[in-house]
């Protein structure tokens, strides 16, 4: 990594460092506060939708990164497919502010977008990508060998993509420090493999977006001064599966999303009605919300249970991220002749 893109990463930490309490300040004194339901009692309020921050430092970050590439580097190779997840991340970050404002408003929970039209508005995002004709069409399936997937590529599996990543993501949440963590740590892997296989400057656009997270991250572990919302998580697990497609990482990125797979299918036991939170004590301890395990998170509370007579939600988010991280150890060994030739 030369000096001038490392200084790119650090303009994103520090703009949205430097802007996030701003935006806490501005954003109390309009009313744009949610309850952190971990808490006990009368749930403490904390500042929504600080994921429209990231979003702003990840992309004057990657713009800058645009400008090094066309003047400094005088290479304009990857520039349609920089704008074209740009375009993605941003229609999917807009789709969240919406079902934000129409899901929380007076620090009330209401519903929302319906499900259905969240995933369809997730469809559309993927139009950037499909117009471009991105990714490698031809496949290689286990027992099965190559496939070319042709149109149905463009047509079907990036949009299923798209929108599968960006809603599934927004499900594994609710726990100060979570999003943001998971964040971290599955794009640092994908830009680890990304720059190993040839995709540097996919490696950066990654690395852009957590440099903002890690920023954002100070202020939302635990106890959390401000919440993502979904206009951030949206955004992250649409850039994920973005990346996945135009570095030709299909495989790994499935297998980064085993937590979230097994989420829905947990989620799918209540359908998809029970909430992730846990049940706060007065001392800030979490009981299992339910009499069974709707979510990865309460599967986490139940794990933590059987080791420690009280449970709390930085254990809760400590537990999710290091199941995550030996996932990405255990995927990187896997594909290890792939990744690192």
């Amino acid at each position: 990594m030369e000096p001038l893109l490392i200084a790119v990463l650090i303009i994103g930490f520090f703009v949205t460092f430097l802007v996030m309490p701003m935006w806490i300040r501005k954003a109390k004194y309009i009313g744009l506060i949610w309850p952190d339901m971990n808490k006990y009692g009368f749930p403490r309020t904390v500042v929504g939708s600080g994921g429209l921050v990231v979003i702003a430092g990840f992309f004057l970050s990657v713009l800058i990164f645009v400008g090094l590439l066309t003047f400094y580097y005088k290479s304009e190779q990857y520039l349609v497919s920089i704008f074209a997840l740009l375009s993605c991340i941003l229609m999917l970050s807009f789709i969240g502010v919406v079902d934000n404002l129409m899901g929380w408003g007076g620090g009330l929970r209401r519903s929302g977008l319906r499900r259905r039209y969240r995933v369809i508005l997730c469809l559309f995002a993927a139009i950037p990508l499909m117009a471009i004709n991105a990714g490698d069409h031809i496949m290689i399936l286990p027992f099965i060998g190559a496939i070319n997937f042709g149109l149905f590529y463009t047509l079907v599996l990036i949009p299923i993509a798209i929108a599968g990543a960006a809603t599934t993501f927004n499900f594994l949440a609710g726990f100060n420090g979570l999003e943001a963590g998971q964040g971290i740590l599955i794009l640092t892997a994908l830009s680890i493999v990304a720059f190993f296989t040839g995709s540097s400057w996919l490696a950066v656009i990654g690395m852009c977006m957590v440099a903002s997270l890690v920023a954002f991250w100070i202020f939302n572990k635990v106890p959390a001064k401000v919440f993502p919302g979904d206009s951030l998580t949206y955004a992250v697990g649409g850039l994920i599966a973005v990346m996945a497609i135009l570095g030709n990482m299909e495989k790994l990125a499935i297998l980064f999303f085993i937590p979230y797979i097994l989420e829905v299918i947990l989620k799918s036991r209540g359908k998809l009605e029970k909430q992730s939170w846990g049940k706060p004590n007065s001392d800030g301890s979490l009981e299992m919300p339910y009499n069974k395990i709707y979510g990865v998170e309460h599967l986490a509370i139940w794990i933590i249970k059987k080791f420690k007579e009280k449970v709390y939600e930085k254990d809760v988010v400590r537990l999710i991220n290091g199941i995550e991280l030996a996932i990405i150890l255990i995927s990187f060994w896997i594909f290890r002749e792939n990744i690192f030739r």
